[in-house]
């Protein structure tokens, strides 16, 4: 009977949903279905009812397909399309009274139809005194109820059996339920109250729906056993039934004490006991290990319960005893659901299993609701039914509908078949228009209660009725429904321990109640003690097993351990086959092609490649799946090894056979450290340390992956075999159409390759391997940008052509395999030429897609570049402001433009919200915002200049912070910017979306901060405290970037970031003094200062600890202590606030112990620096050391001016002077840091001629005022020579460059440099100890200045002797003119001379009057 019953249940949906032929076929097999049916059936009015039923189906069939094809000949026709609606009604009603006719169903529906007659008596307006005494009324009522919960567990077994038990369950189940509800009403007669007695009403009424769920829910799955959760609706169903008569119970009932409580436990365990009976199906949401942490914990709160249940059954505490038994029921109850759900995991784990999934609609809720609003309906429209009723039953309809339209809803967004989402949508609408115009007809009909307005009310309920009934018709196609899973025998087996201790423990748990309720009346009966304790015993232990269950069958564990000996083994052969290659004993295989091979061994790379990702997700957190994945992973290493042995045999280059077997060793070396990091992980999501093991581990297996294949691709093209190639483009383009931004620069990379490939062939085969590689990881890439891209159509385009470049690619590398087989052929190379300006037009359509689609992440780039030209021009300005040379062009007033700030600085919050907004929009108003915020903050930026300004120089401290307040909401603006490009199209859960909500409350707290400078500017009372307010809260700010993970661009050196702890010294003195004096004058400079001096040291401590010399230890050092210093100095900046706020004797002695600590974590700081630099740290506020960097730093900067000289040529044209010497800034480079070294030696000359005078070995007096000065002072004069004549050769730099000197007075300039260097050290050298290390340094220092002088010399030499050879003149071809230029250029001659000579008459008299003024031992020496 059940096998033609499914027929005919499935010809029900076959004849909608399937085309005539199919129909007609279906038909056939209705007719033979029927007589199955009444053959099989024993009643002959039921086997007549049956045939005349389908006769009714064929003959409406018959008048419907001729129908259908009257309107297909005229398809305009109106009235043959009504004709043609009316005999498909027809045929639908039909279908119905068929499948009403089958056994079983015929009684199911009469125990539905017979409950709904019996709840009829719950619409009474009053209730009628019971005839009973209440002892006896209160009996009956526990005995039928008892009846009531029993005949519902045997519907639930019987819907699981034959179609006769069904009916005989279902008619017992509408007797005892007579009698049940005869029993509340007695019962409610009893209760004095009205509102009890309306609420024990309601509790049947209950009762009644729950009831009529049940019977559904067993009809549906006596109809369709393998629809999927029909049995857990089905358990869902029965456990409502028994939660309905516990409250009933519970309300209407005052049994003996502790009664009540163990009777509803034992109900709800009954209740939850079918889902142990055969879990193919999820019960619950939980994870693997959600269900043992869910057992882990209810275990706990059963043994307490246990516990007190046996304390209070002692002690007689009645209320105590009903707690502790209502928690074990709870706890035992999620026991079971957990076990369940454990053993469903580990059944669907098994890889010979197969997991079910989750359908598109859930066919019981469209039935159940469409249930629930035909009964509600028929209430609105009973004559009988009371306001109250009527508005519950419209509360019921708004109910279910929008259910059921979300239903809709969710189902067209989830299915590709657009047939099926147009009617799911259209069908959504006719039920909201449906309910909408019932909606109105009630409102009236709640108004007035007349008999026109109940009519208007049955009209409206007759097309909701309709449209719900389509829906349902429709929803109920097979393929919407959920697919259970096929547990294997070996699941099966591995479930059957933790349900065998499920089992176990509920039984022993009913046992240990029924106990624990007669010992609450009795607690003095000894024997019933020694069976609770033996109960209790069997409970603990039946627990013990079933966690110990849970976690032996850990899903995964045992799959993992069989894959990994898998690969140990596959392991040993590999290496077996690497040592015969060694020893040149590989046996060739001859059965099978090399290229057959290499397609063989590409094929199984790729599957193995594909695998990571679904193995990382498994191990992560999906346990079910993990064992499926593994195995398939393991299965894949057998053939490889034997691929790869094959190819390597057949290579004749020894090379090439070690680098195929090393890596495919190394493949499977990396999958097995991948299975050992899976098998750790197990699925566990919480599992949050094995995590980045199993990342680590995909990534290893990643790159051997890739790294077999570019092997595999250039040794296929060496040969010019394409095909695996070819696979893998078209495998990446498949991958575009389930669509993170395309590689800009691909363009370039493609139009190289395109290049060589036609110019060098004999490159081609490594060329075309790295065209595939590269659009493999283009296509990577390209797959989120068009799912991203706005609007849809940009999406399609993108995908479209990245999917065409891919076609190119396929031809290009075939041609390229094919010109590789015959280099010589002009034809393919042509065909080659052409393939590859294909793929470079392709690859600009792909570049211009993506333009047209990414305007918004174009704006934010274009607005941080513009906020970041803001920041640095509001340093220039707050530099001009600290000198005191910022003014205003007027007399103007700083209340001038407070209202402009007040209004500019709003404009831009709004900006903020709608750049914050922008991130989940289109790509159009992101860029609208981004545009908008750089603009506002420009104009923010201007008017703050303005009002800082107009403040006047001679108050710059206020002036600075009030550009430092716009300036920490440009730097905010910029972070927002930034993460709001980040957080563009992403999902609100993503990572980037929270960073995007931490920049937009900084950037909120920022602009709060300027609004509340501005207004405290003019107040000279409050606005220090406001500035050491605003410079806080930017410390901290900073700090958070600190602490980031960032990596900073570039490095710094120590001795740059022990520089910088000196400003935080300086400053911690002024906070103190600060502190003390309270002049809100020196408050603001403190907070400037300390601003500027703790960001400089943050920075440079980030880049010094990140220099890649510097160890894991010290970097990690260096970045606590600088951590600790600025919370330390916040925590006294706070304290500087707090004296300002109580300025008590207390307060300001803490100053001192705050800036203690700030000092002990700077000394910390430079201790760090020291081990930073090593052995080799010296003081960087050193004058010796400092010399020493500035003089080889203009060592250097003259080395490359003179490279540079050497390698300019003078222009070619008539008389003309070469003007490109570009070495400007080169020279004045080495100008200033020669100035820089001048100034170092200064001090170092100055200390030095103090320690001589000292010793008496130098006078403090000058010999002979009348001295140039050259050796007078020793080291002061001879630094003081170095200066001059640095800043002669800046000058002769410049003319020279500029055209207006020549190279000679360049080269005597450079010369002049080197003597000068040279005095200097021999000044150094006269009285100093000749083996310091101090001396030493400046030794080398100098010379390297001397020698890169020469080289500058001789470079500027040979420019002038090849501008001399180079020089072009023009000779007059007349007569005359020749006599006449040579004429000139005598003259010009002659004159040169003279001036040549009067100039070393000149030179001579300058040394002749110097010598004079010599003193007499320098003029000996000089001798």
């Amino acid at each position: 009977q059940l096998q033609h019953y499914c027929l005919i249940h499935c010809f029900f949906f076959c004849f909608f949903f399937h085309p005539i032929q199919e129909t007609a076929q279906a038909l056939k097999t209705l007719a033979q279905a029927a007589r199955g049916v009444a053959a099989s059936t024993t009643d002959p009015k039921a086997a007549a009812a049956m045939l005349d039923s389908a006769r009714d189906v064929m003959e409406g069939s018959a008048l419907l397909i001729h129908e259908a094809k009257e309107a297909l000949i005229s398809p305009g026709d109106a009235e043959s399309q009504q004709r043609l609606a009316q005999v498909a009604k027809a045929v639908s009603h039909s279908l119905n009274n068929c499948v009403n006719c089958l056994p079983g169903q015929k009684d199911v529906d009469m125990a539905l139809k017979s409950i709904g007659e019996a709840s009829k008596k719950l619409l009474l307006e009053t209730i009628p005194p019971s005839s009973k005494s209440f002892q006896e009324a209160q009996s009956e009522l526990n005995q039928t109820a008892a009846d009531l919960n029993q005949s519902a567990g045997e519907v639930v077994h019987a819907s699981r059996g034959s179609s006769s038990q069904l009916a005989v369950a279902s008619g017992k189940f509408s007797q005892d339920f007579d009698e049940f509800l005869d029993a509340g009403i007695e019962m409610a007669g009893h209760t004095p109250k009205k509102d009890d007695q309306i609420q024990v009403i309601g509790n049947l009424k209950n009762i009644s729906m729950a009831s009529s769920k049940l019977l559904l829910a067993a009809k549906s799955l006596s109809v369709d056993p393998g629809a999927a959760n029909a049995k857990n609706l089905l358990a869902a169903a029965a456990r409502a039934v028994t939660d309905s008569i516990n409250q009933l119970i519970t309300l209407c009932t005052q049994q003996a004490p502790g009664q009540k409580e163990c009777d509803n436990a034992l109900r709800e365990l009954e209740a939850v006991r079918g889902m142990l009976d055969n879990p193919n199906e999820p019960v619950s949401d939980l994870s693997y290990f959600d269900c043992i942490e869910s057992v882990m914990e209810n275990s706990k709160v059963l043994g307490e319960s246990m516990a007190g249940i046996s304390q209070n059954c002692k002690t007689g505490d009645v209320t105590a005893f009903g707690e502790c038994v209502g928690s074990a029921s709870k706890a035992l109850c999620g026991l079971t659901e957990a076990a369940g759900q454990a053993s469903y995991l580990v059944g669907v784990s098994d890889p010979n299993s197969q997991a079910g999934h989750q359908g598109l609609v859930d066919p019981i809720q469209f039935a159940k609701a469409n249930q629930a609003i035909q009964m509600a309906c028929q209430n609105l429209v009973d004559p009988d039914s009371s306001p109250s009723q009527v508005l519950s039953a419209a509360t019921i309809v708004a109910k279910h509908t929008s259910a059921l339209c979300n239903a809709c809803r969710l189902a067209s967004s989830k299915t590709a078949n657009p047939v099926a989402k147009r009617h799911f949508v259209q069908s959504a609408k006719e039920v909201a228009n449906s309910t909408a115009n019932l909606v109105k007809t009630i409102k009236a009909l709640d108004g007035d209660f007349s008999e026109e307005n109940r009519n208007k009310c049955r009209v409206a309920t007759a097309p909701l009725i309709e449209a719900v009934e389509n829906l349902t018709t429709f929803a109920s196609n097979p393929e919407f429904a959920s697919v259970p899973a096929q547990i294997s025998n070996e699941g099966s087996a591995a479930q059957e321990p933790i349900l065998q201790s499920a089992r176990s423990m509920l039984d022993s748990s009913t046992h240990l109640l029924k106990t624990a309720r007669s010992l609450v009346i009795n607690p003095k009966d000894p024997p019933t003690w020694s069976v609770l304790a033996g109960h209790s015993r069997t409970v603990s232990d039946s627990i013990k097993s079933l966690i110990t269950a849970i976690r032996d069958k850990a899903p995964g564990q045992r799959e993992c351990d069989t894959s990994i000996d898998n690969i140990n083994k596959c392991i040993r052969d590999i290496e077996q086959a690497s040592l015969a290659a060694v020893s040149q004993n590989l046996p060739s295989r001859d059965d099978i092609s090399l290229e057959a091979l290499q397609e063989q061994l590409t094929s199984t790379v790729q599957e193995i490649g594909h695998l990571i990702d679904p193995i990382s997700t498994a191990a992560r957190g999906e346990a079910a799946q993990l064992g499926h994945k593994v195995t398939q992973l393991a299965g894949y290493f057998e053939p490889l090894i034997t691929a790869s042995v094959g190819v390597a045999s057949k290579l004749k280059d020894h090379q090439q056979q070690m680098t195929f077997l090393d890596q495919t060793k190394t493949l499977a070396e990396s999958a097995l450290q991948m299975l050992y990091a899976a098998k750790e992980g197990g699925g566990n999501p919480k599992a949050c340390h094995t995590h980045d093991a199993i990342a680590e581990a995909a990534q290893l297996m990643k790159e051997a992956v890739d790294d077999i294949m570019v092997t595999l691709n250039e040794a296929a093209s060496e040969v010019g075999m394409v095909g695996g190639m070819v696979d893998s483009i078209a495998d990446a383009m498949g991958k575009v159409s389930l669509c993170s931004l395309l590689w800009i620069d691909s363009h370039s990379v493609f139009f190289h390759q395109m290049t060589k490939s036609v110019t060098c062939p004999e490159e081609l085969g490594g060329l075309a391997s790295q065209v595939t590689v590269d659009y493999s990881q283009l296509a990577l890439q390209g797959r989120l940008a068009a799912h991203t891209a706005e609007p849809e159509e940009i999406g399609f385009q993108i995908k479209t052509r990245v999917q065409e470049l891919g076609h190119g690619c396929i031809f290009l590398v075939q041609k390229a395999g094919a010109l590789q087989i015959t280099p010589s052929d002009s034809f393919t190379k042509r065909e080659l030429i052409e393939c590859a300006r294909n793929v470079t037009e392709k690859v600009s359509l792909v570049l211009s897609a993506l333009q047209a689609g990414n305007k918004g992440t174009q704006a934010c780039i274009t607005a941080a570049s513009a906020v970041s030209g803001i920041i640095a021009d509001l340093d220039t300005t707050i530099m001009f402001a600290s000198a005191g040379t910022l003014n205003a062009e007027n007399d103007e007033s700083f209340a001038d433009h407070r209202e402009n700030i007040l209004k500019t600085a709003k404009a831009l919050v709004e900006d903020t919200k709608m750049l914050v907004s922008g991130a989940a929009s289109g790509q159009d108003k992101l860029a609208q915002a981004a545009q908008s915020s750089a603009k506002t903050i420009t104009q923010l930026t201007d008017v703050v200049k303005l009002g800082a300004a107009s403040i006047g120089s001679d108050d710059p401290e206020t002036q600075v912070v009030l550009i430092n307040a716009v300036k920490d909401v440009a730097k905010a603006l910029a972070e927002l910017i930034g993460a709001t490009k980040c957080a563009a199209g992403k999902a609100a859960d993503d990572p980037s979306m929270y960073q995007l909500k931490g920049a937009a409350k900084v950037m909120v707290t920022n602009v709060t901060s300027l609004l509340k400078t501005v207004k405290a500017v003019e107040d000279e009372a409050t606005r220090g405290t406001r500035a050491l307010e605003a410079t806080i809260e930017c410390i901290k700010q900073e700090l958070t970037l600190f602490q980031s993970r960032d990596i900073p661009d570039k490095s710094t050196t120590p001795e740059e970031f022990i520089r910088m702890t000196k400003g935080i010294t300086t400053a911690t003195a002024k906070a103190v003094a600060a502190g003390n004096s309270a002049r809100q004058e020196d408050i603001i400079h403190t907070a400037n200062i300390s601003r500027k001096a703790i960001s400089d040291m943050l920075t440079t401590c980030k880049q010094a600890a990140y220099h890649p010399e510097v160890n894991d230890e010290v970097r990690h050092r260096a970045l606590m202590f600088g951590r600790e210093c600025t919370t330390g100095y916040i925590d006294l900046l706070e304290h500087v606030l707090l004296v300002l706020q109580k300025p008590t004797p207390e307060q300001k002695q803490q100053l001192a112990a705050c800036s203690k600590r700030v000092a002990g974590a700077v000394t910390e700081l430079i201790q760090s620096a020291e081990a930073m630099k090593g052995s080799e740290w010296v003081d960087p506020e050193d004058p010796t050391v400092i010399a020493e960097t500035e003089l080889l730093g203009a060592a250097a900067s003259i080395e490359a001016a003179a490279k540079k000289l050497e390698q300019l040529k003078p222009r070619a044209k008539p008389k003309q002077a070469d003007e490109t010497l570009d070495f400007e800034e080169q020279i004045l480079e080495a100008a200033k840091s020669i100035a820089a070294a001048t100034s170092a030696l200064v001090k170092s000359a100055s200390a030095a001629q103090r320690e001589l005078v000292a010793q008496g070995k130098v006078g403090s007096i000058p010999a002979n005022a009348v001295d140039d000065g050259q050796w007078s002072q020793g080291l002061i004069s001879a630094a003081r020579m170095v200066a001059a004549a640095t800043s002669n050769l800046c000058e002769a730099a410049n003319a020279s460059v500029q055209g207006h000197a020549s190279e000679e007075k360049l080269i005597s300039s450079a010369k002049q440099v080197a003597a000068s260097t040279a005095q200097l050290l021999v000044a150094c050298k006269v009285k100093a100890d000749q083996d310091s290390e101090a001396m030493r340094r400046l030794q080398a220092a100098g010379n390297a200045v001397k020698r890169a002088s020469d080289n500058l010399v001789r470079a500027a030499q040979k420019a002038a002797f090849d501008k001399v050879d180079d020089d072009n003149v023009v000779v007059k071809t007349k007569f005359v003119g020749g006599i006449a230029q040579i004429i000139a250029a005598q003259e010009e001659m002659l004159r040169k001379e003279r001036e040549l000579e009067e100039a070393r008459k000149k030179l001579a008299q300058i040394r002749q009057q110097q010598y004079k003024f010599l003193p007499s031992e320098l003029r000996e020496d000089d001798n």
